[in-house]
């Protein structure tokens, strides 16, 4: 899956993503049917990931994703409600991040071509540190979005945002510049 290499539909590594998708599906029904302390939610949310995330982590769940094993976490990330993450093809997130209400990365695209539709074509999603991302925002496969970057809500991204920018609009395009102070 973090190969970039489609994956042909049907195939062992197809099988083994919907395996991953069936015990994602298990552990977010679990975080989204009832309250969770916060504690209990980086729980959770560590047991998704596979990996420990830290005392700054923070979600309001809703929350969904077709995996959770390809999501990397930096230090005091907060994931407001409504968030899905396509995350087979891999989502990094820097530290002090913020992702606003409903907001979409997506990872994976289909092949163009219709006899190999149900192929999947993996490109992963990089978020830098000191990024916030507002509510609605879409993140399409292969961007990546520079340290200190804010994505305006409602934003469609679909190429590299640059550190230091602010973006906005379908397509997303930079707005200005943040003057680091």
């Amino acid at each position: 899956m973090n190969s970039g290499k489609e994956v042909t539909g049907g195939s062992e590594v197809h099988r083994h993503m919907s395996k991953l998708s069936q015990e994602a599906i298990k552990i977010t029904t679990e975080i989204n049917s009832k309250y969770h302390t916060p504690e209990e939610i980086r729980g959770l949310f560590s047991k998704l990931i596979g990996k420990p995330v830290d005392d700054g982590f923070g979600l309001f769940p809703p929350f969904t994703t077709d995996c959770g094993k390809n999501i990397e976490l930096g230090k005091r990330v907060f994931i407001n409600s409504g968030c899905r993450f396509q995350d087979q093809g891999g989502i990094t997130i820097g530290d002090n991040v913020l992702i606003g209400h409903n907001v979409v990365i997506a990872t994976l695209n289909h092949n163009i071509q219709p006899e190999k539709r149900a192929n999947l074509i993996p490109a992963p999603v990089k978020i830098g540190s000191g990024v916030w991302i507002g509510s609605g925002a879409v993140i399409l496969p292969g961007v990546t979005i520079g340290d200190n970057a804010v994505i305006g809500a409602g934003a469609v991204v679909t190429k590299d945002v640059p550190e230091n920018t602010v973006v906005a609009g379908t397509p997303a395009k930079v707005m200005q510049t943040i003057e680091i102070k």
